[in-house]
């Protein structure tokens, strides 16, 4: 590791020695010390989002302590506009609208809590339906929860909530039901409740039709939009308890089950096309320990839902049954349905009094884990889901882990024949004292569940290619990049022909060093982009071509290069498009932004300066990008700029207080260390540092600290 850093740190600073000094000195006459007390009210920026046109944006603004705020920037007219105490927005598909919680002020609440108010008195959320084109804003109030479609604009759902009644209120009510029970009795009236779910209001934003549904529990649009689909206990009246699939284009409802009262309905799936949904049902109405879930299918024109899996009927493997814990998931192509299956597990003997329930708990040294280690983990043991897979053709059943080979990872999103399997199960123990874990990894059939072993005892975690031509791995005590190829069996060392290290260099851990990471996968499975401390390279995964350096100067320049991942869609890495890289400069500690192009591997420097740049987001049809930028005296706010960020454009000021309070500065520090080794450091000053005075220091050792001399340090509490 580099020995680079003791950091010194003037803390007399921003407070007393400024204070004083600011008695003489006219420019900063105004300004006052930072003190605890207005920490409160710093402000951070926690969401930042773009429509997918780039033609607004929209933030959130909280303090630390208090009300927050949504502001929408309008581009084209360069004005904003704000709506208080939003949270949990989105921006919809269609460039239309924000959608958000509007929450209670946050000192009512905390009033009313000191009032010892049950959570059922306390002030509800409300929804914020915002026109983006007219700043026109739509205030519902009582909102549980909302939803909108993912990748399709046009509808919006949401639960609403239950507002109890004043005490006035329900001594009027109480008193006309008095007066009606001399006439005829009053029939029980079924109430929403987290227990019998909440009315579901679907809202078509073109059209502005409204459609109710009662006592929903649970609701889930396609991703496409396709459809609706939810569950419901039922109304007397009009809707039947069980499963429901609403058709947004048809606005046509289908009941793909009718349930009973009781009947529990869960973990709701629908195929990227539509044309598919699945869900599990616990038909039991008793109170038995152990219990029975069935997995459903529906597929678009069938009447109903299907029973496709279940512990009966020889399915699943002998005394196991279906898992309640895990949500169905089907294969991006919609062939397959992915679900989880667990040991059926042992329960209580109900019958025994207390008096003879012996309550002993056992550990061997022959168990996997040590005594603490089981009881950490004995939640997610419980739900712990082993994956079987259905093919929708021809229904058959197929268990692709079990509990020797608990891990599956599925390849082409599910298309793929085949899946990656570990099993970490021979090694258990060791992570007792070896923290690391191993696993043997395996090939997977999904058609048949056979596995063909491909590694042992590997340190380090695998993967699988896009398209599932290769698994791939880095592994720790090699510090090598490994691939197995599908096609023909053979395991490959990617990068054993290069000087360079691909594990952290500066690693000082008693353990392996970790991988530097890799940026992904060209189309077709062709090339793997993998970092060492500066560089990109790329390496071929048949290792028939030797690796290329990609960014060439970064270990000569010390210049790191990283790749910046702007579609969050995005399964490989187009090789005709140029790559946005991040670049931090290890000498000045400058950071900015390269474009790469992978067609002739030209390296261009965009921007670099005296900042530290945070996470960058681009709007999906257009060419702007929003991005943090900060240094210890300018705040991280937004930037907009193009993809060239030749003209960056501030867009927020979340901390307007900060010029009224006395701040600092920091200056690089290097120097010799009595055993030769070149040290970095940095050294914080207060505003109106006067050099021929003497202050109070701290000395601060902590690694490569002085990587953070363009960082800023925000006020907390």
């Amino acid at each position: 590791m580099r020995k680079l850093l003791c950091i010194l740190l003037v803390v007399s600073c921003f407070g007393a020695t400024a204070q004083r000094k600011s008695k003489t000195t006219a420019t900063t006459t105004q300004k006052k010390p930072l003190t605890h007390d207005v920490y409160d009210g710093w402000k951070e920026i926690p969401y930042k989002q773009l429509t997918n046109d780039g033609a607004y944006a929209g933030f959130l603004i909280n303090p630390q302590e208090g009300d927050g705020k949504l502001v929408i920037y309008d581009f084209k007219s360069t004005s904003e506009d704000s709506v208080a105490r939003a949270s949990d927005v989105r921006l919809t598909w269609d460039n239309k609208y924000a959608v958000f919680k509007i929450k209670p002020p946050v000192k009512l609440v905390k009033d009313l809590r000191r009032q010892k108010k049950k959570k059922d008195e306390l002030p509800k959320d409300s929804l914020g339906i915002y026109t983006l084109a007219t700043a026109k804003l739509e205030k519902i109030p009582a909102v549980n929860s909302f939803k909108v479609p993912e990748k399709i604009g046009g509808w919006i759902a949401y639960q609403l909530d239950v507002v109890k009644e004043s005490k006035a209120d329900a001594k009027k009510d109480a008193k006309a039901d008095s007066t009606k029970a001399l006439v005829k009795p009053k029939k029980k009236v079924k109430k929403n409740s987290d227990d019998n779910g909440f009315t579901l209001v679907l809202r078509n934003t073109t059209s502005g039709k409204e459609t109710q549904f009662g006592f929903v529990k649970d609701y889930l649009f396609g991703e496409y939009g396709h459809g609706l689909m939810f569950t419901s206990t039922g109304n007397d009246s009009t809707l039947a308890p069980g499963v429901y699939w609403y058709d947004l284009k048809e606005e046509k409802l289908t009941q793909l089950m009718t349930g009973k009262d009781k009947q529990k309905f869960k973990q709701l799936a629908i195929s990227e096309d539509g044309l598919h949904a699945a869900f599990i049902a616990d038909l039991d109405t008793t109170k038995a320990l152990v219990r029975y879930p069935k997995l459903y299918h529906w597929k678009k024109g069938q009447p109903q839902a299907m029973l496709i899996a279940d512990e009966s009927a020889g399915l699943l493997v002998k005394d196991w049954t279906l898992s309640e814990h895990f949500t169905p998931e089907f294969s991006r192509d919609g062939s397959k349905l992915f679900f989880g299956a667990a040991p059926i597990p042992a329960v209580k003997d109900t019958t025994l009094l207390p008096e003879e329930i012996v309550n002993v708990e056992v550990w061997t040294g022959d168990d996997d884990y040590i005594y603490p280690q089981q009881n950490s983990r004995l939640e997610s043991e419980r739900k712990r889901s082993y994956l079987s897979v259905i093919d929708l053709a021809t229904s058959k059943v197929t268990a692709l882990a079990d509990e020797d080979l608990p891990g599956i990872e599925l390849g082409d999103e599910g298309n793929a024949p085949v899946a990656l399997g570990e099993s970490d199960v021979k090694y258990r123990k060791m992570t007792t004292w070896d923290i690391s874990a191993y696993n043997d990894l395996y090939v997977v059939n999904v058609q048949d569940g056979s596995h063909k072993a491909i590694a042992e005892k590997v340190k380090g975690r695998a993967s699988l290619s896009p398209k599932a031509s290769y698994a791939f791995w880095f592994s720790l005590p090699d510090t090598a990049w490994f691939s197995y190829s599908i096609g023909n069996g053979k395991v490959e060392n990617l990068s054993h022909k290069l000087a360079v290290s691909f594990a952290d260099e500066e690693d000082d851990h008693p353990d392996y060093p970790s991988p530097y990471g890799y940026a992904g996968w060209t189309e077709g499975d062709k090339l793997l982009l993998v970092y060492d401390r500066f560089d990109i390279w790329a390496l071929d995964p048949a290792n028939q071509h030797d690796p290329v350096n990609l960014t060439k100067i970064g270990r000569q320049s010390k210049i790191e290069f990283r790749y910046v991942r702007l579609d969050p869609d995005e399964r490989f890495i187009d090789s005709n498009k140029d790559m946005l890289l991040v670049a931090f400069d290890d000498n000045t500690k400058q950071s900015g932004y390269y474009k790469l192009s992978l067609k002739d591997n030209k390296l261009t420097k965009l921007v670099m300066g005296d900042y530290r740049y945070g996470r960058i987001e681009k709007a999906r049809a257009a060419d702007r990008v929003i991005f943090t930028r900060e240094n210890f005296q300018e705040y991280p706010d937004v930037w907009a700029s193009g993809m060239t960020f030749s003209s960056p454009r501030k867009i927020t000021n979340a901390n307007p207080q900060m010029k009224n309070y006395l701040w600092g500065s920091v200056d690089p520090v290097q120097w010799v260390s009595l055993d030769g080794v070149p040290l970095h450091g940095l050294l914080y000053k207060p505003e109106n540092f006067d050099p021929k005075k003497k202050y109070p220091m701290m000395v601060y050792f902590y690694e490569t600290y002085s990587d953070n001399r363009y960082n800023h340090y925000a006020r907390r509490r």
